[in-house]
């Protein structure tokens, strides 16, 4: 067995250098395709992945069966709400989290095979990260609604902005690698977002980067409908911000004797998070219900408990972490300028440094607290917050309201106890 003082010098080398490839990691938009065409884990057709840690349909929340009841109706496999909840709890339909297939979306966080989704890497790697396409404003499949005008979004989305994406992308790429997306949300930051609830200047930037293209390589009204639907829909670039801090943080992963969690993701159920030095083992807890604003007429009673991969933001220096970066965000969950900077401030007494690349203008350019170490968490008994959408708890209803939740504490000690086994400590 380790002496206390060797073990704690392997931890602190360890967690450097996790923190290290997380902030170097240059993950690239380089393509569009459809689910089955380019997860390669895709099992079988009928098969759905989702946000957060595996679940069972038993165990579902109603928002995630409400999405997942629109997948159904969208992929064709069953023609009434009715009959979709029946097939999906049949054991017909092969259920999995999005992460074990290197997927992710936000709120339900659902693709099925037919889906579009954007495809990314880390520059000079080969491994692909996906994550959906952002729906937009009103009632959405991501927070549980399935009406006729979802699916036929999702629709228009596959047959007309997805081609006209992959044209644009398949332009952009021909004297490159792909468009650069941590520049961005670096840019971003200094323009008041802090790339979870707020994205208005990251849509706009990445508008500046693709529309070009697309104009040039696509049919007129097909290009100017693509190009309304982005310029109308603020958080547009949250799916892209997502696939960027999904390969940030997988650079930061599978490091021996590192604490830092490198995932932090819920399905509606549960909240779980992994760490760097404990492989793919999700440690987890039941996911709280936020607190916030809400949508007149609706209240915490009407709320689902919260759900999304977007808290994959927070865990490499983004969303709350950044609130500092981003004052407007605090009205639309539910607090002031200064509630702001004290979320940043609490992300800082849980971390382990400040990011070299992600900076905030308010704080005199100082880079946002990153690293968050399972130590820390429980010496400090602080566990981060994240800003988030809020979904009714029944399903076909959609999104009720926005606010803020803090994580509970019992995965950061499952996971220490987990590491103590692990380690010998």
């Amino acid at each position: 067995m380790e002496s206390v003082a060797t073990i704690s010098e392997s931890i602190s080398a360890a967690n450097s250098t996790a923190v290290e490839k997380m902030m170097n990691a240059e993950p690239i938009l380089f393509d569009v395709d459809l689910a089955y065409k380019c997860i390669p884990s895709f099992a079988t057709n009928r098969q759905i992945l989702h946000a957060g840690p595996p679940i069972a349909w038993e165990q579902m929340c109603g928002a995630l069966k409400g999405a997942i009841i629109g997948a159904i109706l969208y992929e064709g496999w069953e023609e009434t709400p009715e009959d979709a909840e029946k097939l999906a709890a049949s054991g017909e339909i092969a259920f999995d989290s999005g992460r074990n297939h290197s997927a992710l979306g936000p709120m339900a966080g659902v693709i099925s095979p037919s889906m579009p989704v954007f495809m990314a890497k880390e520059r000079g790697s080969n491994k692909v990260a996906f994550t959906n396409f952002n729906e937009g404003l009103g009632p959405t499949l991501r927070f549980g609604a399935f009406d006729k005008d979802v699916i036929k979004r999702l629709e228009w989305m596959k047959v007309t902005l997805a081609p006209a994406l992959k044209a644009a992308l398949k332009s952009s790429t021909s004297k490159a690698e792909g468009i650069l997306l941590k520049p961005i949300i670096s840019q971003a930051l200094q323009m008041g977002d802090e790339c979870h609830n707020r994205n208005q200047a990251g849509t706009s930037l990445f508008l500046r980067e693709v529309v070009p293209h697309i104009f040039r390589n696509v049919d007129r009204i097909d290009a100017i409908e693509s190009y309304e639907f982005i310029n109308s829909n603020n958080h547009f670039f949250l799916n892209l911000v997502l696939v960027a801090c999904k390969i940030m943080a997988d650079a930061a992963h599978n490091i021996k004797y590192s604490t830092i969690v490198t995932a932090i993701a819920r399905n509606g159920t549960e909240i779980g998070i992994k760490v760097s030095g404990l492989g793919d083992k999700w440690f987890t807890d039941q996911a709280a219900i936020p607190s916030g604003l809400y949508f007149p007429g609706y209240s915490a009673n009407d709320a689902n408990p919260d759900m999304g991969d977007s808290t994959i933001t927070e865990t490499v220096g983004l969303g709350a972490a950044a609130m500092a970066a981003s004052p407007a965000i605090a009205k639309f969950v539910g607090g002031s300028a200064k509630d702001a900077l004290e979320m940043t401030n609490i992300f800082s007494k849980i971390t382990i440094t400040k990011h070299r690349h992600f900076t905030i203008p308010y704080l005199d350019f100082e880079g946002s607290p990153v690293g968050i170490d399972i130590r820390k968490v429980l010496r400090t008994g602080i566990t981060p917050r994240a800003n988030t959408g809020i979904a009714h708890k029944l399903p076909g209803i959609g999104q009720i309201g926005a606010g803020i939740v803090t994580l509970p504490l019992l995965p950061f000690k499952k996971a220490l106890k987990e590491y103590a086994t692990e380690y010998g400590i």
